[in-house]
């Protein structure tokens, strides 16, 4: 049922595919822009659903519960990556769907999505396909130590990783590989984490945000900084392959592309994401149009918006953990940008919000969030 060229207008109703963080930003923006939403989740009141006009609470996978989607929507997107292959193949068939499924289907698969970002003329760390612990002795000399052992389905925020850092780690990887092929990768000497996200609508309109230095602790974005502190050299080669990827991929909708930055300015790239990001949020108050806005602008067949960065700015995640120092302090804090997403149970290291310190200068942004004592 896609028809590229078709235009979603203020009063109709975007279907979401997931109620997380990410579905209820994406909800806000719409719903500013006129339109009326539905979610599909599986868990009641969750936080996109909290401010949807329609929550159907079902499994991804249900088809009655797609079959509702579809039938109360006039186009559908999604908020993450792992929807099931034959739910989206349905959702295709049955309701509008621009995002398509085949940039889907690539980034379930890091296989699959290595090979893509290859065809684009950009660079991955080199890598071996491991099915069986026998593999990953076969290939360690060539790729050496450290190396990092990654499902090739599924994981975020660290998990589905192990990082093998000596022969002896190698019998570690045995539980990864019960169930999963895994991809082994050489370790990149990066001296910072950097990512761009990129939105594109059917007619292959195309806007770049600003390049964003991240940060993270145990695996998780702890902070993103833009702009980058990096080179004017890197920042066009960043914002380059963004779009490059973009364009190879026919994206429709939003991609997030995370890169790794090397001492010479060169950049591997390390995963994509075909949906907003994380370490997009500074965009909420410091661009002109938010990545959900511009997501939004996008899957509807819109022009898409001006993506110039207005101030400095650092993004900080609140986790559970953080929650209640921060509570005790928003009465008191100066112009802080505080977005909190609704969830039921503050968990450590579960998401929970986040924060935007738009300030004269990233330094002072930065010494200001580390001083509040929060985190």
């Amino acid at each position: 049922m896609n028809s590229l060229n078709k235009v979603i207008l203020p009063g109709q109703t975007i279907g979401i595919v997931g109620g997380g963080q990410l579905g209820r930003m994406m909800a806000l923006s719409a719903k500013a822009s006129g339109f009326k939403i539905a979610v599909l989740d599986p868990t009641p009141n969750c936080p996109c659903g909290q401010i949807a006009d329609i929550e159907i609470n079902a499994a991804y996978h249900d088809r009655e519960g797609l079959r509702r989607l579809a039938e109360v929507s006039d186009v559908i997107t999604f908020e993450f990556e792992n929807v099931d292959g034959e739910a989206l193949e349905w959702l295709q068939e049955n309701s509008f769907v621009p995002q398509g499924s085949e940039l889907l289907k690539i980034t379930q698969d890091r296989i699959k999505e290595k090979q893509a970002i290859e065809k684009a003329g950009a660079i991955v760390s080199p890598y071996a396909v491991i099915e069986d612990v026998s593999g990953i002795y076969d290939n360690i000399d060539k790729l050496g130590y450290p190396s990092v052992l990654k499902t090739a389905r599924g994981g975020y925020d660290g998990k589905g990783q192990l990082v093998i850092r000596d022969f002896e780690d190698i019998e570690k990887a045995k539980e990864l590989l019960v169930k999963n092929v895994c991809v082994l990768e050489a370790w990149v000497p990066f001296i910072k984490e950097i990512s761009v996200i990129v939105s594109r609508n059917p007619d292959g309109e195309t806007a770049v945000f600003p390049v964003a230095e991240n940060i993270h602790k145990d695996n998780i974005l702890h902070q993103t900084i833009v702009p980058a502190r990096i080179s004017l050299k890197a920042e066009k080669k960043a914002r380059k392959i963004a779009t490059q990827l973009a364009n190879s991929m026919k994206l429709v909708g939003t991609l997030a592309v995370e890169m790794f930055l090397k001492e010479d300015d060169s950049i591997i790239i390390n995963e994509l994401a075909p949906r907003p990001h994380n370490s997009g949020h500074y965009t909420m108050e410091a661009c002109e149009t938010s990545q959900f806005e511009q997501h939004i602008r996008a899957v509807c067949n819109w022009r898409l918006g001006n993506t110039d960065l207005m101030r400095p700015v650092v993004m900080t995640n609140i986790l559970g953990e953080h929650l209640d120092r921060l509570m005790n302090k928003i009465p008191t804090l100066p112009d802080w940008k505080i977005h909190l997403y609704g969830k039921a149970e503050a968990k450590e290291k579960r998401k929970m919000g986040h924060v935007n310190l738009m300030r004269e200068s990233v330094e002072i942004a930065l010494d200001e969030t580390n001083e509040s004592e929060i985190w």
